[in-house]
């Protein structure tokens, strides 16, 4: 199971970006969810571009006995507890966990169940440039594409640099 995790803003008690994705990820554990390991880190350019400030992101793998919805509300509480605020879509933001890949499942998604794997996590480079580190035989659970080819089929301009 994979978590895209992302930030651009600091947060008061946590400090810069990676260091608070780092917390809110260790944090899960207090949800039932274990950290098994985390990719390098990026900077990134945000998506779609804006003047706001690039973010932090990682993709950590992670196991855990929830199912995809009990584990999607445990993303969002971990997001809430540290101050994260849906306000408009792509705004600036503390932390935001997306869970990417279930087990590999695909759903529809629908009421408080999560849509599988992510549905734009194929669109994003920063989101796949860590997988692929994690995780560089991964295939789209939706038609099987390999990592490589996914990220061979980006758009240009997605800036993403290792941290």
């Amino acid at each position: 199971m994979f978590i895209g995790a992302g930030g651009n803003l600091p947060h008061p008690l946590h400090g810069p970006p990676r260091e608070t994705l780092e917390a809110a990820l260790h944090a899960l554990e207090r949800h039932g969810v274990q950290l098994v390991r985390i990719s390098p880190w990026y900077r990134t350019a945000p998506v779609p571009a804006s003047d706001q400030p690039w973010f932090v992101n990682a993709v950590a793998e992670v196991a855990s006995g929830l199912d995809p919805r009990a584990l999607l509300a445990a993303l969002h509480a971990v997001e809430h507890d540290f101050g994260r605020v849906r306000s408009v879509p792509n705004a600036p933001r503390i932390v935001d966990l997306d869970l990417l890949d279930f087990r590999g499942e695909v759903a529809a998604g629908g009421g408080q169940a999560p849509v599988l794997p992510h549905p734009r996590l194929h669109q994003r480079a920063f989101v796949l440039r860590p997988l692929a580190d994690l995780e560089p035989q991964w295939r789209h659970p939706v038609g099987g594409h390999p990592i490589a080819t996914l990220l061979a089929a980006l758009p240009a301009g997605q800036r993403v640099e290792r941290f």
